[in-house]
């Protein structure tokens, strides 16, 4: 039967791959935590690739003695670290010396596609209404100081949308890479990855295929990733179907 060894206090203390490990896990969960319970989104490059290599750091320090005096361990747990973090700042942008000779979407020229078209995609109510979890939602789903018997017009309809897409935009755009944002995303592109993201979610496209692909100069790849996300309850649905191709559309436009 397996026993706790007598000096574990003294092992846990000396153990340099416990560490890396304890410390790679809460680089992995601590930001999901902090984004679930605040709503803040973080890029997530960092604190992956830290992660990564902190965990295969504590593989490798299952080969070294781990009987050094404590100062000289925690003197090689921070060495061990400062290098990880030095490698996780070289993987998390591998295209910051991409070339930067094309302008940049900005926001305005962005919303100016964005909002049209996620209004068309969206139902708009004018009269406040409780959504599926009972939040009072009114607009094109604005929740934001909305209450029960509030009445709006479609054009405060629409600055309600302008506010919602640019916030989605916004936190969107930590998941790029600069080269991206610098020459891989036209308003056009801009608005089909802020159209998903608004009805999914900023992590949820952040996070994804799509956005990697992105990253890595794949724009085709990217653009038919967010056809992916057509579905609830693991069943596809014909109208996700159907936006998420006039999303690759509108995302394809200008790619060669």
């Amino acid at each position: 039967m397996p026993r706790i060894i007598a000096d574990w206090r003294r092992v846990l203390l000396l153990s340099l791959s416990f560490w890396l490990m304890f410390v790679g896990l809460a680089v992995l969960i601590l930001p999901e935590l902090w984004y679930r319970y605040t709503g803040q989104d973080y890029d997530p490059n960092i604190a992956w690739w830290l992660g990564v290599l902190l965990l295969v750091a504590a593989m490798g320090g299952r080969l070294l003695e781990q009987g050094l005096a404590p100062w000289k361990e925690w003197l090689r747990i921070v060495a061990v670290a400062l290098i990880a973090f030095a490698l996780a700042l070289l993987l998390a942008w591998p295209s910051a010396a991409a070339p930067t000779n094309a302008a940049p979407a900005t926001e305005a020229e962005t919303l100016a596609i964005a909002v049209p078209f996620i209004a068309r995609e969206e139902g708009v109510r004018l009269v406040a209404y409780r959504d599926a979890v009972g939040v009072p939602t009114i607009g094109f789903g604005h929740t934001v100081g909305v209450y029960m018997g509030m009445v709006i017009t479609h054009q405060q309809a629409l600055e309600m949308l302008r506010q919602d897409v640019a916030e989605h935009r916004n936190g969107l755009h930590r998941y790029f890479v600069p080269a991206t944002i610098s020459i891989r995303l036209p308003p056009t592109r801009d608005a089909a990855y802020t159209s998903t993201a608004f009805n999914v979610g900023v992590a949820g496209i952040g996070k994804s295929t799509a956005t990697r692909r992105l990253n890595d100069g794949d724009i085709a790849g990217g653009c038919q990733a967010l056809t992916w996300f057509d579905k609830a309850g693991k069943r596809v649905l014909r109208g996700l179907f159907e936006r998420r191709k006039r999303e690759k559309a509108l995302c394809m436009i200008g790619a060669q």
